[in-house]
């Protein structure tokens, strides 16, 4: 299975393109997951959601879909990992209507997160229910240099069954900052190496594409080989398409399926191409 999606399911952006015209905020879960069977849950990273909310999106989608929800910073930034047991079960307990539908749950460390960290970073993952899928995505510049460090944070994620989630930000650093929003994307994203590899079974990609969607393919073309193996070997790859706006991530998101050679949603109709269109009078 092959789990694609977007950094977010809500866009007032997308009501027309995507969504069908007439979509109310509410709604636009449930036309979301029309398109894509995984959505990268950020909300999470920055307050917890009221029960009924969960309860909510639960029901807003089909029982294939995936949610992946980012712990909190309070525990990963604020805490630094560090006596959180409390919060991580109190967020583990809100989000347990959930667990049958959550695809990962995603742990993001700051850059000040450095290999001194591992022996926090085991201590959490030992912590988390048998049950969830957890990935890990590092920002220190020692987990990608190929040495000592990488090499034991990538044993304790092979040992312990975590995937080490992979971003590619090349494409947003290929474009100069041109626009708000790719100065505040570039302000925002980390540039750091891509180092590939599976440390589990649920690989997961954060692809943030430039501007021009066709100017990603030079960027994607490895990619491409890449999640073929994965799948090839019964691995479940996680996708996220970004752009520095998001406006046209769904767009980017077909486009690197078209060019994979797989069946997928994602490839049917958008709701708003399901509308009839009207009819110009002459």
């Amino acid at each position: 299975m092959l789990y694609l999606g977007c950094p977010q399911w809500s866009s007032a952006h997308w009501k027309g393109r995507f969504f069908s015209s007439d979509c109310k905020t509410a709604y636009m879960l449930s036309e979301y997951a029309q398109i894509f069977n995984s959505v990268e849950g950020n909300t999470s990273f920055y307050a917890n959601p009221k029960p009924e909310t969960i309860t909510a999106w639960s029901n807003a989608v089909p029982d294939t879909f995936r949610f992946t929800f980012k712990i909190p910073k309070q525990i990963s930034h604020e805490l630094a990992l560090n006596q959180c047991q409390q919060e991580l079960k109190q967020w583990l307990k809100l989000f347990s209507p959930l667990f049958s539908r959550l695809g990962m749950v995603l742990l993001q460390l700051p850059a000040s997160c450095s290999p001194q960290y591992l022996g926090r970073i085991a201590d959490f993952i030992a912590q988390l229910p048998e049950e969830l899928t957890l990935g890990i995505e590092v920002r220190h510049r020692e987990f990608f240099a190929k040495g000592d460090a990488e090499k034991r944070f990538n044993q304790l994620l092979m040992q312990t069954k975590v995937n080490r989630i992979m971003m590619d930000t090349r494409p947003l650093f290929s474009e100069p900052p041109s626009t708000p929003a790719i100065i505040d994307a570039q302000q925002k994203k980390p540039r750091v190496p891509v180092n590939v590899i599976a440390t589990a079974q649920a690989p997961m990609l954060r692809f943030v594409g430039c501007s021009d969607l066709a100017a990603n393919r030079t960027f994607y073309a490895p990619w491409l080989n890449k999640i073929r193996d994965w799948l090839a070997e019964g691995r479940t790859p996680y996708v996220f398409f970004h752009t520095a706006d998001n406006y046209d991530a769904p767009l980017l998101a077909r486009q690197f399926v078209q060019d994979l050679g797989v069946s997928h949603q994602v490839l049917t109709p958008f709701p708003a191409e399901q509308q009839p269109q009207q009819q110009t009078l002459i």
